[in-house]
């Protein structure tokens, strides 16, 4: 039998698993809808929150990502993030493609170690792609297809080894399904890789608008809903805490957006359609590192605090600060992934519930929140987990901020990062030769 330590990997031990078949079919669903968040999810938003002209370039940046994620992924980084020990905060590198390691069983014996590449994979896709959300409007094409796999190799493979597999934060960081690995390090590297780049082009930074809002709440609803997959499917079973981690998404994210919305009514006097879209995403955001450990009364807590901290920082702090008007984050990833990131780790170490958290590990190393420790007197375990969640959150941002700048500096020694003015000026006609709404008949003749 081929072994690997599945997410948090002590965990399992006292679980209840559904028979082998169920476990299975599951896995396979959860795969599928977390695969279905990138593409078409994350390409039908990015391609239509951004003016006209940006909406191929936007879209291309995507579907390239999951793309170029999954041949590196197969190739060397998923035994990076997942295999033997290189050194404390990363794993050696392996191909994991040989018949033999893709059809030999994951540790809990109720699925295929195949399926649990592909379902971290699309984990490592639609990181990279949230951060391509920064860099929108402007990141030369050529650029970005450096950095996509340079980002994966240095970035995204240190935090998933350190926090979910052998590394030396993984026996005692609460991260259920990726509110570090994947969210707070795409918020911190988007807005590292935003300044390098530079900003959009003045008249763009100027005048905004989406090019089509219809079609990016249909990608916010592959967002929303095919979510279910990526919370759900963490526990690797069809059990208990699977089915609690999908309610409390929901819960959490519904909540998020209406006190968005309802922040936006108060303030602007209307209630804006891509306001809610991003009072989604840090619900989204924010319940995903406790989804499955903390009670559903918790849970809409935590989407009142991701619906309103969130905002105050997009809409008000960033708009007084010179630090983050001098960096152009398109779309305003560090707000609803860093931002929420932060919040979900440690609401997290806080409300997380002794009783679920010995159902998901078979470790004492976690918890029990603070908000428990008061209650059963453990007030010294419960301060020590949430020292442990700003561990992380210090670990995820200082590496993601430092080998981010390295890459993108690397990167522009070789080609550069930013498109030239008269390519910005253009949009996609100039990056790519196509455009999004070229209708019939426009200009041509027959």
């Amino acid at each position: 039998m081929i072994t690997i330590s599945l997410r948090n990997y002590s965990l399992l031990k006292h679980l209840h698993h559904g028979t082998t078949k169920e476990t299975m079919a599951w896995q396979l669903t959860a795969t599928t809808l977390v695969g279905l968040q990138t593409v078409p999810g994350l390409v039908i938003l990015h391609g239509t929150v951004v003016k006209k002209k940006w909406a191929v370039n936007s879209a291309f940046m995507a579907l390239y990502a999951f793309a170029a994620v999954l041949i590196c992924w197969v190739l060397w980084a998923h035994h990076m993030s997942f295999g033997a020990k290189l050194c404390s905060i990363i794993g050696r590198p392996n191909v994991a493609l040989t018949p033999k390691f893709l059809l030999g069983q994951s540790i809990n014996g109720k699925f295929p170690m195949a399926d649990f590449v592909c379902f971290q994979f699309a984990f490592a896709a639609i990181t990279v792609v949230l951060l391509a959300g920064s860099l929108l409007g402007r990141m030369n094409f050529y650029a970005w297809m450096f950095f996509v796999p340079l980002w994966l190799n240095f970035c995204y493979t240190t935090g998933a080894f350190t926090i979910w597999g052998h590394g030396c934060l993984q026996p005692y960081i609460i991260d259920y399904a990726g509110g570090f690995v994947v969210l707070l390090s795409s918020g911190v590297a988007g807005f590292t890789a935003a300044y390098w780049v530079g900003p959009t082009h003045s008249h763009d930074r100027q005048n905004f608008p989406p090019n089509n809002i219809i079609h990016t709440l249909g990608g916010a609803g592959f967002l929303w809903l095919d979510w279910t997959g990526f919370n759900g499917g963490s526990p690797f079973a069809a059990n208990e805490i699977a089915a609690l981690a999908i309610v409390n998404t929901h819960l959490c994210v519904a909540t998020s957006l209406l006190v968005w919305v309802s922040m936006d009514m108060i303030v602007y006097k209307k209630s804006s359609v891509i306001g809610a879209v991003q009072g989604m995403i840090t619900g989204l955001v924010c319940i995903t590192p406790g989804a499955g450990l903390v009670s559903p009364w918790a849970a809409v807590l935590m989407g009142t605090v991701s619906g309103f901290l969130p905002w105050y920082t997009m809409m008000v702090l960033h708009r007084k600060s010179a630090f983050f008007q001098s960096v152009d984050d398109t779309l305003g990833v560090f707000h609803t992934h860093a931002v929420s990131g932060t919040l979900g780790g440690f609401l997290s170490g806080f409300f997380a519930k002794p009783a679920l958290l010995r159902l998901m590990y078979d470790s004492d190393n976690y918890g029990p929140g603070l908000f428990y420790s008061l209650e059963s007197g453990k007030l010294k375990d419960g301060l020590r987990q949430i020292e442990y969640q700003l561990a992380g959150v210090v670990f995820i941002t200082v590496w993601n901020a430092v080998m981010t700048s390295i890459i993108c500096i690397f990167i522009s020694r070789i080609v550069n990062l930013r498109m030239d003015e008269d390519a910005l000026e253009i949009g996609d006609d100039a990056a790519h030769g196509e455009e999004a709404y070229a209708l019939w008949g426009d200009g041509e003749k027959m």
